[in-house]
């Protein structure tokens, strides 16, 4: 098992890796919409920001894992508000190109520090 996390990066807040590896899968933790390198919360910032920063820290994460976002099997959004679903379907389908990995979106009544979103995902190495 390979822990995997961005370098130059803030370390996590809580007792978790931003990802591991095994058996050939890329497991990554929840990631909200915080500055991975400062450690800056975008809870002031539009949804369509916040969703942006999300999945270019995912893209950080599978590429230090060898991987990349062609490689997704499975995401898992949560989000506070669901009539943000079809923004986020637009960025995610703008960042994806034709890959479409399994994805599950869940409504949440809230996340830390009031941002909007956060994900969680599964991939190949």
């Amino acid at each position: 098992m390979k822990t995997i996390s961005i370098p130059n990066a803030s370390s996590p807040a809580g007792h978790y890796s931003p990802a591991k590896v095994s058996g050939g899968l890329i497991f990554v933790s929840g990631i909200l919409p915080i500055d991975p390198f400062d450690g800056t919360k975008s809870s002031d910032k539009d949804f369509a920001m916040q969703a942006e920063l999300v999945l270019s820290t995912l893209e950080l994460i599978l590429n230090e894992a060898g991987s990349d976002l062609s490689k997704l099997l499975k995401v898992t959004v949560y989000v506070t508000n669901i009539n943000d679903w079809d923004e986020f379907n637009r960025i995610y389908a703008a960042k994806l190109g034709a890959h479409k990995p399994a994805r599950t979106v869940v409504p949440v009544k809230e996340l830390h520090f009031g941002l909007k979103l956060e994900l969680d995902a599964i991939a190949k190495e």
